[in-house]
């Protein structure tokens, strides 16, 4: 870069400012808003991984400590009445809906009987619409990093292909071919890809790290579920007998 400030000096031209503002400066309208782009999609990826990381690592604490007085041998009502009003994370949830359905149900048996099949199934599809539910509100908009991860390497590539014909066209208008000439543009122009593989990198790393720990939390839930349900179709037939 020093050589081609001398070289630019040498021919009576103004020196290239190679920093990242001022090659941003210089740069064509057309890669400056495909920089500006890239640059918004970056800070919004990073907001959606950290949003999300800290949603999934709350609800992952909370479900432990829920799951260890759940399993402690205390009453299952109690602590249903506990939850019943703010349920703060998605294994309560389903836990107080379940119970919800299983208290109705238990009343309706009283006025006029309902059978255990009827009842399992009910628990059984609150509690699966509930977790499809949380769950939606826990991803977020995890997507969108797929997206950005995508599309960013792209939308690089289109501000450094522009960049380069603008770069071709001075070369041509000036009839100048030295690297005075040419390095300006083509810097610029590899810029809009440096920022397009930084959007792009991290929201590839973290989408697939905070799917990976989504997944596993949604196949906590189920197991949870299950296991509630065959605690409550025992509970049914203890009541039949």
């Amino acid at each position: 870069m020093q050589n081609v400030a001398v070289e630019a000096v040498e021919l009576g031209g103004s020196v290239p400012d190679f920093s990242i503002m001022g090659m941003f400066f210089q740069a064509d309208i057309v890669v400056q808003i495909v920089m500006l782009l890239l640059i918004t999609a970056s800070v919004w990826g990073w907001s959606i991984i950290f949003n999300t990381w800290m949603r999934v690592r709350a609800a992952r604490n909370k479900a432990d400590e829920f799951e260890e007085i759940f399993w402690s041998g205390s009453s299952i009502d109690d602590l249903y009445t506990r939850l019943k009003n703010a349920p703060n994370h998605p294994l309560a949830a389903v836990f107080v809906a379940a119970m919800r359905e299983w208290q109705r149900s238990l009343s309706s048996r009283t006025s006029g009987g309902v059978d255990k099949v009827t009842v399992q199934d009910r628990i059984t599809k609150v509690m699966h619409v509930t977790t499809s539910r949380e769950m939606d509100q826990l991803e977020g908009q995890v997507g969108y990093l797929a997206t950005i991860g995508s599309a960013s390497p792209f939308v690089g590539l289109f501000g450094t292909v522009w960049g380069i014909m603008n770069s071709f066209t001075s070369i041509a208008l000036a009839s100048d071919t030295s690297l005075a000439t040419v390095a300006p543009g083509i810097a610029e122009a590899l810029l809009a890809t440096a920022l397009g593989l930084v959007a792009a990198i991290p929201s590839v790393i973290w989408y697939n790290k905070l799917s990976t720990d989504i997944g596993r939390y949604a196949s906590r839930i189920e197991g949870f579920s299950d296991e509630f349900a065959a605690i409550l179709s025992r509970q049914l037939d203890e009541r039949g007998h």
